[in-house]
């Protein structure tokens, strides 16, 4: 729940469409990039399921390195805040359709590098290499994830796009938030890395 609720680049991409055309293309936005969410889930899953099964190494190897990359895009997160801030409030002059709504939300959910990392490197402490079926898991636990993100930031929308005048009315407001989520990035980072470490001792 903590990842999902910082502003990553998926709840920034709805922030920036409930300011710029209201709730319902925000809701219908989420539906698309959850469903997108959940076969990047799903690939990690088919991809890395076998792998972790198998190998101690590199059960801890994918989780130092999701770690460290979910650091890195936190520092990234507050120093670029002042480009996502403008980037959010300038989303074009024509309302996007429902499909487009869809197909966008989707291509954020699927190409969401937050969403990767976490897939990778947060999902597998949450599974029970002994008792098999690492795959099964893995896609259970991204289709939890999938579901807790749809209410989560269709949150995210409905209130962004309830004070949508507020929040486009000064970037700084946009800029918090984005740095944020960026600070959340490194202690969620920092808290794998450290529980993997103490996992090795």
């Amino acid at each position: 729940m903590i990842i999902i609720l910082a502003p990553g680049p998926s709840v920034l991409f709805i922030i920036a469409r409930a300011i710029a055309w209201g709730r319902k293309v925000a809701v219908v936005t989420v539906a698309g990039n959850v469903s997108g969410a959940f076969v990047l889930s799903s690939l990690v899953a088919f991809g890395l399921g076998p792998i972790l099964q198998r190998s101690e190494l590199a059960f801890i190897a994918v989780q130092w390195i999701g770690g460290l990359y979910l650091v890195y895009l936190g520092i990234d997160a507050i120093r670029k805040r002042e480009f996502h801030a403008a980037d959010m409030t300038n989303q074009g002059p024509v309302e996007p359709t429902v499909f487009q709504s869809i197909r966008d939300g989707f291509m954020v959910g699927v190409l969401n590098p937050k969403g990767l990392v976490f897939y990778a490197a947060v999902l597998p402490q949450f599974i029970d290499r002994d008792r098999g079926g690492v795959t099964g898991q893995l896609l259970f636990l991204g289709a939890l994830f999938s579901v807790l993100a749809f209410f989560s930031d269709g949150g995210w929308g409905l209130l962004a796009g309830t004070a949508r005048a507020w929040l486009a009315g000064d970037a700084g407001r946009l800029e918090k938030l984005r740095a944020t989520g960026g600070c959340v990035m490194i202690l969620l980072g920092a808290s794998v890395i450290f529980s993997t470490a103490t996992g090795l001792l």
